[in-house]
């Protein structure tokens, strides 16, 4: 099979992109078409689906396959999709109220079934298409047109969130730096089961520089915990800070009070979730020192194999299903 030569250009679409001037959905969009050129698959074979948001206009400036469905519902599209065509590759674009809000069962249920689809989703901790309501990242005591008086519900942290759905794929990244998205989106590609990546995403009408801390000039290098495989987790304008496991819990400590053995080594393979899910307790929220990176890869049997096993398992075993005699065996009665 002849392997397409793309350009970012073949992804573009004849579409007005209409985001809000400076929003970060540019730059993923310009992450995501440039990796897509690079991937060596036919347009033919990718699927974008979308629910409901800014982020959801994405399906329209992707020259592939997609479809813009209903709110939260993403997941669940894709995931029959995905059983029907196991061929695809199939990429969900959300946000943070269109996954965790009303589509926070569809979500979970799809990573704990290890659906072989890639879930991007764009955390810009806000509503933004319907004008700056709080969202279920929003942080404690947010002040909104919907929390005039400041939020009181406690945020969702979506890795965390990720993790204890047993997803086989977690990582996270940010808007702004695009070599880093397109990193954590080949892997994304390449891994063979349910993969989500968040992505902190500016809203620079509604919720502008939430994320400073791992953006700004003065701040990022102190703040962003680059996690690489098989390296220790050192981090800060010297590598300066560095993080421990002590009593089962990741903690952050002076490099220079530790010796270089307690520092914990991270294994993003490790099958044992615990220590991924500590890792994502670093920073509830992004104002502090915050992990990026691929932070869980684990392998697991998908969905859609074990499905198709099952299939050719009862087809083999019985032969070809009866409708009429399944639909008339036990369950049913005759009322007079």
């Amino acid at each position: 099979m002849t392997t397409p030569t793309y350009t970012r250009a073949d992804f573009q679409t004849d579409q007005e992109v209409r985001w809000c001037p400076g929003c970060g959905d540019y730059t993923i969009l310009a992450s995501v078409q440039g990796f897509m050129a690079d991937l060596g698959v036919k347009r033919e074979e990718i699927v974008f689906i979308s629910g409901i948001g800014c982020s959801s206009r994405f399906p329209y400036y992707m020259n592939t396959y997609g479809m813009h469905t209903i709110h939260g519902r993403a997941p669940a599209i894709a995931s029959g999709l995905s059983s029907s065509r196991p061929d695809l590759s199939v990429w969900v674009i959300t946000g943070d109220g269109d996954a965790l809000s009303i589509g926070g069962n569809h979500l979970i249920h799809a990573l704990r079934r290890n659906m072989n689809i890639k879930i991007l989703l764009f955390n810009n901790q806000i509503y933004g298409l319907t004008k700056g309501q709080y969202s279920p990242t929003s942080e404690i005591g947010k002040r909104t047109k919907s929390t005039p008086m400041g939020s009181i519900d406690y945020p969702f942290n979506p890795v965390s969130l990720a993790l204890g759905a047993e997803a086989t794929f977690v990582g996270r990244t940010l808007d702004m730096d695009r070599n880093h998205t397109q990193s954590l989106l080949k892997a994304a590609h390449e891994h063979q089961g349910s993969a989500l990546i968040e992505i902190y995403q500016n809203c620079n009408v509604f919720n502008d520089k939430a994320f400073i801390a791992l953006t700004g000039k003065g701040e990022r290098e102190h703040n962003r915990i680059n996690l690489e495989a098989g390296e220790p987790i050192i981090f800060g304008a010297d590598d300066e800070k560095a993080v421990v496991l002590r009593d089962g819990q990741c903690h952050i400590v002076d490099r220079a009070a530790v010796d270089a053995s307690e520092i914990l080594v991270h294994d993003p393979e490790r099958q044992d979730p615990t220590i991924a899910f500590s890792l994502s307790r670093l920073s509830h929220n992004p104002d502090g020192p915050t992990p990026l990176g691929i932070i869980r890869k684990v392998q697991r049997p998908t969905y859609e194999s074990v499905m198709s096993a099952q299939l050719v398992e009862a087809q083999s075993d019985r032969g070809p299903g009866d409708l009429s005699a399944l639909l008339a065996s036990h369950g049913t009665w005759t009322v007079d």
